[in-house]
């Protein structure tokens, strides 16, 4: 689990592209990474990615599945890209976002983007199919940043980016077009789940 609050960026090294089975390496100097182990997990733009080995103090090679590669926007990376990184959550931590797993629902985009006195309005379009999930004042991960919804908008959704999360992720460098992992709040997507659930039950019994 994480809380979808970056500790700092990271640079790619190797990215695994679209082929099943490659690793992608990084590199970063975020104090709290520098402790990582074999089997960790990490979430890298959003994505959580196991550990696979260190290649050099500050340098890690991680697992990357078919799966990551089809949902996520891990595949588009290339070295010298930078990405989010969030260590795992523990359970001296304080959740200061909100719970986030690491399972990144669809790839969206960028619309807009407009710079306001306290930070910066985005404008993110969404696959139709998450739309459900999304409410005002609901909480929805974006690359691996927690963020507040602040309205609905045909296509997705909009939010207020602070500026200390301008400067802390990658969200300073987004441009229309930028392609961005989305994952919705995991409560709404267990309540959408039990309300399938028991209207498939509803309409069996009446069978």
């Amino acid at each position: 689990m994480f809380r979808g609050i970056v500790v700092g960026q990271g640079r790619v090294i190797d990215a695994p592209g679209t082929d099943p089975g490659r690793c992608l390496s990084l590199e970063t100097r975020a104090a709290r990474l520098q402790d990582l182990q074999v089997g960790d997990s990490v979430a890298v733009n959003g994505v959580c990615l196991t550990v696979r080995g260190r290649l050099a103090p500050g340098r890690w090679r991680f697992d990357v599945s078919t799966e990551t590669l089809a949902c996520t926007n891990i595949g588009k990376l290339h070295p010298d890209s930078p990405v989010n990184l969030e260590p795992a959550l523990r359970l001296a931590d304080g959740v200061d976002g909100h719970l986030v797993t690491g399972h990144v629902d669809a790839v969206g985009h960028i619309e807009q983007l407009n710079d306001c006195d306290n930070g910066r309005q985005v404008q993110i379009s969404t696959p139709g199919t998450l739309h459900r999930y999304l409410a005002p004042k609901g909480c929805v991960c974006v690359d691996g940043v927690s963020l507040t919804v602040n309205a609905l908008t045909a296509t997705g959704f909009v939010a207020h980016i602070i500026p200390h999360t301008l400067q802390q992720t990658l969200f300073s460098g987004y441009q229309p077009g930028t392609e961005v992992n989305i994952e919705v709040d995991l409560l709404a997507r267990y309540i959408a789940r039990l309300l399938e659930a028991g209207s498939a039950t509803d309409t069996a019994s009446c069978n």
